[in-house]
């Protein structure tokens, strides 16, 4: 692949199409699958899995961006100023889900993910409730040959780096000069260096 986006690859369809090279591609390490079976096949969540990973994970499924709040606990991402994510593996109570809902407010609304839970779903009009694993297999597809990945919801390259400017250029005055963005580095799904390049 990349003779060919080099241009040197002589041979095969590049020779018949005329290609003079160009183009790019980006690869992803896969984490490991969120659900496993315990012993009694039953759907668990995965034990390679820590609570921040949990988190990151069950952002990226359900849309939201991983941002996890230092002031409250159950703010682990957002979709919007004012609706946000909390992961958690425990069941949660209506006590416990009245304290939360509390916190929240009625200005801002909360999907809540988490193992079980106790009482209606709707009983809090800013709470979402979602159970895991059942809401990670709502987000999968079944009966289907191909599970090629959905290149639309993949996050944009980065750009190339600028080139330098110019001897004339540089002696501009510094208000008469375009900005140039730094292009950021895509983080991984887990945060390590493994990612796309």
């Amino acid at each position: 692949m990349k003779k060919v986006i080099d241009g040197g690859d002589a041979g095969g369809a590049t020779e018949t199409m005329e290609w003079k090279g160009g183009g790019g591609f980006r690869y992803y390490h896969l984490a490991p699958t969120l659900l496993e079976r315990d012993p009694f096949g039953n759907l668990v969540i995965s034990k390679q899995y820590n609570a921040a990973m949990l988190a990151e994970a069950m952002c990226k499924l359900m849309g939201f961006t991983y941002a996890p709040s230092e002031e409250f606990y159950w703010q682990h991402g957002h979709s919007t100023e004012a609706d946000f994510i909390y992961v958690t593996t425990q069941t949660l109570t209506r006590p416990h889900l009245a304290a939360i809902g509390e916190e929240v407010g009625k200005k801002r609304s909360l999907l809540v993910c988490c193992s079980a839970f106790r009482g209606r779903p709707d009983a809090f009009e800013n709470l979402t409730l979602k159970k895991i694993p059942l809401a990670v297999l709502q987000k999968c597809e079944w009966g289907h040959d191909d599970y090629s990945l959905n290149v639309a919801s993949l996050p944009k390259a980065p750009e190339p780096a600028p080139e330098p400017l110019p001897a004339e250029a540089r002696l501009e005055p510094k208000h008469a000069r375009k900005k140039r963005t730094r292009s950021e580095a895509i983080p991984s799904l887990f945060g390590d260096d493994g990612g796309a390049e």
